[in-house]
């Protein structure tokens, strides 16, 4: 119990400089509600359902939606230490529930938030080496000679099948080689902190386009070595736009056997009041805890581990 406790009081120092960091910029810290009616239509992503006063609800996969009514309402901006809920499997990087930092910063892109973040991963622990920055189709290039500016759908299967054994990949769409190829093959090469940016427009989900191009999403994702640590993006704030892919995300998941949700129209509805230009992005602070203490998985890190399956 002693180690454990070791890390149970480096998470709580953790927490006092993340907080001593917003709160010399000015950011206000929040807290908004763990279950709601509504949730996250991400096909990726399985929601984790719950009955209260016979009504059923979701325990939220983060604070994103609460927190963007928050932005409408002028709360200039935000951040948060909560924990957050997905219906998967646990592992070594994974677990049903878990801890997210999440922020929006009012008035900055992605690229200014992906200096904002390594500025606060500065801050928190000592990096050897500098922050290494490549495009997404930068990745597949470099990594793999895979042009994705003209590649096939067969052509991107083909590469899944060269790099990834005892995949089927006649049952993987274009997105599901992409993400395949950057999980299983190109972050096994990566050294150290790396920002991936721009990622292509179909895995835009709540990310603005690039006005310059809109085949490509201003999405970024932080990575330790292979870990993924971070998920941001100039935020989206046409309302008209996030439901038609909110509508493409439930049709999605009913070609492909799984439950459509119910859309979050109160979220909708913030965003045609007009949410303030900004960016945000979601930390996984128990993966953030791995590589800060140098184990190698989640389960060293937790305060505790109640679901013991």
């Amino acid at each position: 119990m002693q180690f454990q406790l070791e890390n149970i009081k480096t998470r709580a120092l953790v927490y006092q400089k993340i907080r001593a960091f917003f709160n010399a910029i000015d950011y206000l810290e929040v807290d908004t509600p763990l279950l709601g009616k509504a949730t996250n239509t991400d096909i990726h992503i399985q929601s984790i359902q719950a009955v209260t006063c016979d009504r059923q609800v979701y325990l939220q996969t983060s604070p994103e939606f609460s927190m963007k009514r928050l932005l409408v309402a002028g709360s200039g901006s935000i951040y948060q230490i909560c924990h957050a809920f997905r219906d998967e499997e646990k592992g070594r990087y994974h677990h049903p529930e878990f801890t997210l930092l999440e922020w929006y910063s009012c008035g900055f892109d992605y690229h200014a938030l992906m200096n904002q973040l390594e500025q606060l991963i500065g801050n928190l622990l000592d990096v050897a080496q500098p922050f290494q920055r490549i495009s997404y189709f930068e990745c597949f290039k470099t990594h793999l000679h895979l042009d994705l500016k003209s590649a096939r759908l067969d052509d991107c299967r083909q590469c899944v099948a060269e790099h990834i054994s005892g995949i089927d990949t006649l049952l993987l769409n274009r997105d599901d080689c992409l993400d395949l190829l950057i999980s299983q093959v190109i972050s096994k090469q990566f050294k150290g902190f790396t920002f991936v940016y721009d990622y292509p427009s179909s895995q835009a989900s709540l990310a603005k386009l690039k006005r310059s191009n809109p085949e490509v999403a201003e999405r970024f994702e932080l990575f330790f070595n292979d870990l993924e640590l971070a998920n941001g993006f100039s935020e989206l704030t046409d309302s008209t736009e996030q439901r038609a892919r909110f509508e493409q995300d439930n049709a999605r998941r009913v070609e492909s056997g799984l439950e459509s949700y119910l859309i979050d129209e109160d979220f909708l509805q913030a965003l045609e009041r007009g949410m303030p230009e900004c960016a945000g992005v979601a930390v996984g602070l128990d993966r953030l805890l791995m590589v800060m203490f140098e184990e190698e998985s989640l389960k060293s890190v937790l305060t505790l581990d109640t679901l013991n399956f």
